[in-house]
């Protein structure tokens, strides 16, 4: 993370902090009323589920340790991105006050009421007591009650919170929601069902949706979308989502909706990509057609999609997004019957994830990019301080990838970065768990074996490389060996690497025979503007520094069928 970022995020925090204690002082100064029975839900955990709690990008969870008090809590693994708030909405009466408190511990641990008074604490090893006091609004019949922690702190642990006031309405609230509707699926792959369906009303307010596997409740979200994980492939699953107001009451279950996962062994929904990438502003571009009509190669990935400025995508920042040169390229390669997956990011340049803002101004950037070329797949290329060594960028880049992929179902979503010799780097790592706390639904994880540091057997050093890759996606996701090559892709370096590796055509058709027989997702490499003789060449933009027949790497790749 660059200083910068670092300044803007501590201010932010700072600024936060200071509004939590004017709150806070404001809060003191209210009326206090006698106490009444606490009337929140499952305040100690003691259910071993979260239920009637919510959590913010399924980030919570029931632990058996550390406890305050019983042998439940709640942990909240907060990310870079998400604060991993849990709340409960409760009925309340008007005009009254209430007071609430709870055993917090953790870094910048908060407690509060949505849109009123909250409290926090700095960082206690050990459980720390913190209390709120704060009053209803004249017509209020409801408060959602939160606990959260602060970006990037850690987990934290919440347990024995107490709501005490007298319950909303005289608990004569007993009107169930109406049942949710349409229930469809929307997206599946061999350890995952996506699902949405239409929302519900009641009389005071949905504040949450239940949804079930057969009769096991597997998720409670606030919105009309979900995608459950964690399942096997190849198997049938039966899903129904009810909908649940704040004073408990239930809605009757939504229509049912059978779904099989895909087979481990067949990727994603069967998702195979052979694409080696084609730079249009470097290295002496060569026609694509001519290219795939010398080998056989359908996809291309073309770099790079940078920021123009404002969080506007275009080509190598400078050449416009559609009406140029690389639109012309691109309905010639559809036309000769091939298609494109566009790379955002690289190593270099202007680069979108780390300039936009937010990661719903990154989604609407590549949004922008979707729409102009209809596109099936998209990459992001995460490389350097700016956005790979940048757990912030990461988690932004992640979510906005979650977000197109759930606004345009069928999207096939890729990320790319480098890698050690035996798998991924700390941030290599840190990318497949932030993908996986935010339920991002990463369709391949490509890595880049090349630049290992004078790394002399290619082939070795990348079979290891994607073995590690395996590995560890198998531990974050709990997927099985074949479950987890078919999330898996590699993106080589022909001839000559930035270090002088040498990967030879004998060397990449041995690692494509290694991808086809794992069945892996993905096979590419840079780039095609390379894939021409240069005995002693060096390492250039438009020949590999090795010799070679022209277009060899490209053909070698065409063979990759997963």
């Amino acid at each position: 993370m660059r200083i910068t970022d670092l300044g803007r995020s501590r201010r932010r925090f700072f600024a936060l902090l200071g509004t939590a204690a004017l709150a806070l002082a404001g809060a003191v100064a209210l009326p206090t009323t006698a106490q009444a029975a606490n009337i929140l839900s499952n305040p100690g955990f003691e259910s071993g589920s979260l239920s009637p709690w919510s959590c913010t990008g399924n980030l919570g969870s029931v632990v058996s340790s550390p406890v305050h008090a019983g042998s439940k809590a709640l942990a909240g693994a907060v990310s870079s991105s998400d604060n991993a708030q849990c709340s409960q909405t409760v009925p309340v009466q008007p005009n009254t006050t209430y007071s609430l408190s709870g055993w917090v511990r953790g870094n910048y641990v908060y407690l509060g009421v949505d849109g009123g008074a909250s409290t926090w604490t700095t960082s206690p090893s050990a459980y720390s007591r913190l209390s709120v006091s704060f009053t209803t609004g004249a017509s209020q019949t409801s408060a959602k009650i939160y606990v959260h922690g602060w970006y990037a702190q850690g987990t934290y642990y919440a347990d024995d919170i107490s709501l005490d006031g007298p319950g909303g309405g005289g608990g004569s609230d007993t009107q169930a929601p109406t049942t949710p509707t349409n229930l469809t699926s929307t997206g599946k792959t061999s350890s995952s069902v996506s699902l949405s369906w239409g929302a519900s009303s009641d009389n005071v307010g949905v504040s949450a949706y239940d949804v079930y596997s057969g009769s096991n409740q597997v998720l409670s979200v606030s919105g009309t979308s979900a995608t459950v994980g964690g399942l096997s492939p190849s198997t049938a699953y039966t899903f129904t989502v009810k909908a649940r107001d704040a004073a408990g009451n239930t809605s009757a279950a939504s229509n049912s909706v059978s779904v099989t996962t895909s087979a481990g062994g067949g990727g994603p929904t069967g998702f195979k990509q052979a694409a080696p990438y084609l730079y249009l502003g470097w290295g002496d571009p060569p026609s694509a057609t001519s290219v795939m009509s010398s080998t056989g190669i359908k996809w291309f990935t073309m770099a790079f999609m940078l920021d123009s400025g404002g969080c506007n995508p275009a080509w190598d920042s400078s050449r416009p997004l559609t009406g140029g040169t690389d639109q012309t390229v691109i309905n010639q390669i559809r036309s000769a019957g091939g298609d494109v997956v566009p790379s955002f990011g690289g190593w270099q340049g202007s680069k979108l994830g780390a300039n936009c803002s937010s990661a719903g101004a990154l989604a609407g950037a590549l949004q922008k990019v979707i729409d102009a070329y209809g596109l099936k797949a998209i990459d992001m290329d995460i490389e350097n301080t700016d956005e790979f060594e940048n757990e912030a960028a990461q988690a932004k880049i992640l979510t906005a990838l979650k977000t197109v992929k759930a606004n345009n179902p069928g999207l096939r979503t890729i990320v790319t970065f480098g890698t050690s010799t035996t798998g991924p780097t700390y941030y290599g790592n840190r990318l497949i768990e932030q993908a996986q706390s935010l339920n991002a639904g990463i369709d391949v994880f490509t890595i880049m074996p090349f630049d290992f540091g004078g790394g002399s057997d290619m082939y070795g050093n990348t079979v290891n490389a994607a073995e590690g890759l395996k590995a560890k996606l198998k531990s974050t996701f709990g997927w099985d060996d074949a479950t987890a090559y078919s999330h898996i892709g590699i993106s080589g370096m022909n001839g000559l690497s930035d270090q002088q590796e040498n990967t030879t055509p004998a060397i990449w058709g041995q690692i494509r025979d290694w991808a086809n027989a794992h069945h892996i997702a993905r096979l590419a490499y840079w780039a095609v503007n390379r894939d021409r003789s240069c005995p002693g060449g060096g390492v250039v933009s438009n020949c590999s520094g090795i010799s070679q027949s022209t277009w060899q790497f490209t053909s070698i790749t065409a063979g990759f069928t997963g």
